[in-house]
């Protein structure tokens, strides 16, 4: 595909996806807490992790904007440094199951036959336990931690994007032009390249895009249950698990992560669903 052409493709794509109102607020949000994770070093007013029992569970005020837990940690940086935890995991494991799944979607699609079966086989075994119960079994194994609990994530999202990518390969792969550039001798890599994985492209986009928030929320839970994030990593799980003891005698505990966490979650689904509305041939207000 001509530079120029790819220049234009991107250009439409981006214009449909900045013409939907709900991508433009979810991405503005989103846009903040990538910011305030990234220069949270200097943003916070606290090391998130230093303990002052005398300063514990204070309400907000001017030494603490956002109060205090019940060790006596700024809520605030805290909360500053759980952004940048969730987001590096949320991202991450995404990306990661991103590239085992396409690879497995793509090999499946094109290969067929028993490969085909084999394959698929496998990702049905995968999609056969809920993401949260498969990453709890992995983190059972390996033990928590943050590389691991990307692991596990990943692990769990391979099996969404390899049914997704398959599905979209075998539409494209029944195409006359990519029948056409076989009969003209074009190599099997340019086709992948050129013909199936550019238009099945718009797929992995929303597929991971939906795939952000749902890691984000589950990771959250798994620290929240005790199997992700060891304390006193700051992360949101672990700070809403601590407030639930003191929910009446100081709310802002679990309340400002939960508050946080929230709106983030909102904004990567209004995002999502942009994306979705954007790119997805199949969405009733697709471009």
């Amino acid at each position: 595909m001509p530079m120029a052409t790819r220049r234009s493709a991107l250009a439409e794509g981006w214009s449909a996806v900045w013409a939907q109102r709900s991508a433009r607020w979810g991405m503005g949000i989103v846009l903040a807490y990538v910011l305030a994770a990234l220069f949270a070093p200097w943003l916070a007013t606290h090391d998130p992790v230093h303990q002052a029992v005398e300063a514990s569970m204070q309400p907000p005020s001017a030494a603490h904007w956002l109060g205090t837990d019940s060790f006596g940690q700024d809520i605030y940086s805290r909360l500053l440094y759980g952004a940048r935890l969730a987001l590096a995991i949320g991202f991450g494991s995404v990306l990661l199951g991103m590239v085992a799944g396409v690879a497995l979607g793509l090999l499946a699609g094109l290969a067929g036959g028993r490969t085909e079966w084999a394959i698929m086989r496998v990702v049905d075994g995968l999609l056969a336990f809920p993401e949260l119960i498969l990453a709890m079994a992995f983190l059972a194994v390996l033990g928590p931690g943050v590389d691991n609990l990307v692991y596990a994530l990943a692990l769990s999202f391979v099996g969404p994007f390899a049914r997704t990518v398959r599905s979209d390969v075998l539409q494209v792969r029944a195409q006359p032009y990519v029948e056409a550039a076989r009969l003209m001798g074009v190599p099997m890599r340019e086709i992948v390249v050129r013909h199936v994985l550019l238009n099945v492209a718009p797929g992995i986009v929303v597929q991971a895009g939906i795939r952000v928030s749902i890691a984000i929320l589950l990771e959250s839970g798994l620290s929240f249950l005790g199997v992700g994030v060891a304390p006193p990593t700051p992360d949101w799980g672990l700070m809403i698990a601590e407030g639930r003891a003191f929910i009446t005698m100081a709310p802002w505990i679990a309340g400002i992560p939960g508050v946080a966490l929230a709106i983030l979650l909102v904004a990567l689904n209004l995002l999502a669903d942009g994306l979705r509305d954007a790119l997805d041939p199949r969405s009733g207000e697709a471009r």
